[in-house]
């Protein structure tokens, strides 16, 4: 493969039209979002005052993607997936309105934020492999990993200024008018994924049925040892990482005595060090091997969530959250890029849906539920220091023992 020459990590953006379009109205699309992510959470916090049912609300959304987006994936390869997309960002709007009024009208209970929560999850279970598997039209093989960095750099953008927006939205306006404005920004998505033009799609004929495609993927990730390595670490870290992010509602009252202003920091420093991590993947292109770059991140992610989950200080807390932040998304986006690099295009669609399965789907039915009722039980700070020493055993054995990863 060709190595660029620049290290203008926005050189893909500059180059591709298509996905210019696309990472703009995604970005501040992923603002509302996190608002929405963060407001939810609170929002259940304040409804509940309870760390179980703070996870339970993230696990929610995840249950669908959980049960349903590998036969999502087997039809996101058989149709266009921009429609697909497109279809599920009008979706996301209508869910988004309607979380916007029952809370504006006092309406709001756990029981339709949990079915909110859920319906959010069922919209995501075929929009996040057909989002996933579109980059490659939008940029081509070649520029595939640096497109997937930044589209992280994208999503953590995001997480910088989505929860401090938020926090500043429920301070003066109350907590309704983050879903307003989540809602507001799937306006902006909807203009660019519109603006998009790629080659009209032309439907494969297909001897399978759609559960036998499923199948065909479980084959494909179980007989391919690159693949099954990366999975297995990414299923692992997904699961084992996650609480930090599901209960940081009650990272930041608990652990440090902060409101909703110092929670909205909270996340915005892991965001500021998701951005720079992905922003310096994009920048380096191949001039590293992505393998070392995966094993140094993989094995420095976990020892700096054991640091924290023994800060008492705000001030340390921030600082960790940043180079947590950028351990975690070098995991991710190098993880993505050489699955799409390994998988042939006709599996796309189901590989990235088993993809989306572990980190969203398994990460939050099991990750945030567990840290949950750990959290409830022992407290929030052992929950964290549970995951962070399971994970780093994982690593020190997978990397040093397994071939398949140090090879990739």
């Amino acid at each position: 493969m060709n190595q660029p020459t620049s290290i203008n990590p926005f050189r893909v953006i500059i180059k591709h039209r298509n996905f210019r379009l696309f990472l703009i109205g995604q970005t501040l699309s992923l603002i509302g979002t996190w608002m929405q992510t963060m407001a939810l959470g609170w929002l259940a916090l304040v409804l509940t005052n309870s760390a179980f049912l703070v996870g339970l609300v993230a696990t929610a959304s995840s249950i669908p993607i959980l049960l349903f987006t590998m036969p999502a994936g087997a039809i996101v390869d058989r149709s266009d997936k921009l429609r697909l997309v497109r279809i599920a960002q009008c979706a996301f709007l209508a869910d988004a309105s309607l979380l916007w009024w029952l809370t504006y009208t006092n309406r709001m209970t756990i029981a339709p934020l949990l079915a909110l929560a859920f319906l959010s999850g069922l919209i995501s279970s075929v929009e996040i492999p057909a989002r996933q598997s579109m980059f490659i039209d939008l940029v081509g093989r070649e520029d595939l990993p640096d497109a997937i960095a930044l589209n992280s750099s994208g999503f953590n953008l995001a997480r910088v200024v989505g929860p401090g927006l938020a926090a500043a939205t429920i301070a003066k306006l109350g907590i309704a008018w983050c879903f307003f404005l989540n809602a507001a920004s799937f306006v902006t998505v909807l203009i660019g994924l519109f603006m998009i033009h790629l080659p009209k799609w032309v439907p494969h004929v297909h001897t399978t049925t759609p559960w036998q495609g499923v199948q065909q993927a479980f084959r494909y990730m179980r007989d391919t040892p690159k693949v099954r390595a990366l999975m297995l670490m990414v299923t692992v870290y997904s699961i084992l990482g996650v609480p930090v992010l599901a209960l940081m509602p009650v990272v930041a009252r608990e652990m440090f005595g902060l409101g909703a202003a110092g929670y909205g920091l909270l996340m915005s420093c892991l965001g500021v060090g998701g951005l720079a991590g992905a922003l310096g993947l994009a920048a380096v292109g191949y001039r590293y091997s992505r393998a070392k770059l995966l094993v140094g991140a993989s094995m420095t992610w976990p020892v700096l969530l054991i640091a924290f989950s023994f800060t008492h200080s705000a001030r340390v807390a921030y600082a960790l959250l940043f180079w947590i932040g950028c351990t975690m998304i070098l995991n991710g986006a190098i993880a993505n890029g050489l699955l799409q690099g390994i998988v042939p295009d006709a599996l796309r669609g189901r590989i990235m849906a088993a993809y989306g399965l572990v980190v969203v789907g398994l990460s939050q039915v099991v990750g945030a539920f567990v840290g949950g009722v750990v959290a409830h039980t022992v407290g929030v700070a052992m929950s964290i220091l549970g995951g962070g020493v399971l994970m780093l055993l994982y690593g020190v054995w997978a990397f040093y023992r397994r071939t398949e990863l140090r090879t990739l």
